[in-house]
């Protein structure tokens, strides 16, 4: 693969580092929560950056599946039962890959309803972010102001400046806050083969609920968000091939002690909006989970947590604002399904917006509804 570094290696790198506001919360509480392996998490967090930059060549994310990792903190699921989730989730991806039922739901589902859910995931994206940003509202309102200062700089990338400053900021700001002891050495991800229980928790806490929301999010939405953004460069990016990726990255990594992952528009937004442009963006983020993974292990986990909660909120702000931008939407009716998705959206799940939004559309169309 040909990286297009050169006079760009800034943009790209600062664009790296934009998705971070999603990618660490999940990984920490991952595995200080679920007791999951640092080196395995990291490991293949790396592998699937690599693998993902390779395939489609622009900034497609790689992210934890986020209903799985609300199990995870909330339910407190195993090594094990995580493992059996990402396992089940990638061979059922596979299947709407070979299938093909995954274009038939692409067809199926209104160009409103799709427009919906990004919207609605720019907005709850945007709350999530100011939530971060509460926890240490000093340090989050300088973040917010100095990024949006920066937002098109090319000399001081945005994302870069608050990612050190404010880190050091914070230092400054706390001075309890202590620098963790890093130790080196060589790692290797641990075989976790799940228990035939594993995959009973897994399946009703995990699968179930993400699955809707990997549909809509990791696959539907970005691959319309992708075209938007790269017309020129994003002709790997569709339905099916989203779901290849991410099948084979989930059956590989589950049984390494890797965190379930999908793609999503959020982090696409985030890589974008932060001067990400091409697969090198991803590649960089990639080879320094490798590196800590590797090298680093659990004492990598302690060098992350070290970013604070509020500069990762700022950034996971603008990203989520990236994703409410304004649609052309014609008539009343695809005006008002599309409300109607941005609501349940948020209030709810997006894979609620999802479910409820096609037989809307449907009726609406049909003349069984009128507004």
């Amino acid at each position: 693969m040909q990286l297009n570094l050169g006079k760009n290696f800034s943009n790209e790198l600062a664009g790296s580092i934009g998705d971070l506001g999603t990618l660490l919360p999940y990984i920490i509480g991952g595995i200080t929560i679920a007791g999951l392996d640092s080196t395995g998490v990291f490991f293949m967090f790396g592998l699937m950056y690599l693998f993902t930059a390779w395939f489609y060549r622009i900034p497609i994310p790689v992210q934890p599946m986020k209903v799985i990792g609300a199990a995870i903190i909330v339910h407190h699921l195993t090594s094990g039962e995580v493992a059996a989730a990402g396992f089940m989730m990638g061979v059922i991806l596979l299947v709407l890959y070979f299938t093909g039922i995954i274009d038939k739901i692409a067809r199926l589902t209104p160009r409103s309803v799709t427009l919906g859910i990004q919207a609605g995931l720019g907005i709850s994206l945007a709350i999530l972010g100011i939530n971060l940003i509460k926890t240490d509202w000093t340090l989050g309102a300088i973040i917010l102001i100095v990024i949006l200062l920066l937002l098109n700089n090319k000399k001081f990338p945005a994302s870069i400046v608050a990612l050190i400053g404010g880190t050091v900021l914070a230092f400054g700001l706390h001075p309890e806050l202590t620098f963790p002891v890093l130790k080196l050495g060589f790692n290797i991800p641990h075989l976790i083969i799940p228990a035939w229980h594993d995959f009973s928790r897994g399946f009703y806490l995990g699968v179930l609920p993400q699955f809707p929301l990997t549909i809509t999010n990791s696959v539907l939405v970005t691959t319309v968000l992708a075209h938007e953004l790269f017309p020129d460069t994003s002709a790997r990016v569709n339905d099916r091939n989203l779901c290849l990726t991410l099948g084979l990255g989930n059956l590989i990594s589950a049984p390494l002690g890797g965190y379930p992952v999908c793609h999503g528009s959020g982090g696409l937004a985030a890589h974008y909006r932060f001067g990400g442009r091409t697969g090198a963006t991803i590649t960089i983020i990639g080879m320094v989970l490798l590196f800590i993974g590797i090298f680093l292990g659990s004492s990598g986990l302690k060098l992350l947590q070290i970013i604070p909660q509020a500069v990762l909120g700022g950034m996971l702000f603008y990203s989520g604002i990236d994703l409410i931008r304004p649609v052309k939407i014609k008539g009343n009716n695809e005006i008002f399904s599309f409300i109607i998705v941005v609501v349940l959206s948020v209030a709810i799940n997006p894979a609620i917006g999802f479910i409820a939004g096609i037989p809307l559309v449907l009726g609406l169309n049909k003349g069984w509804i009128k507004i």
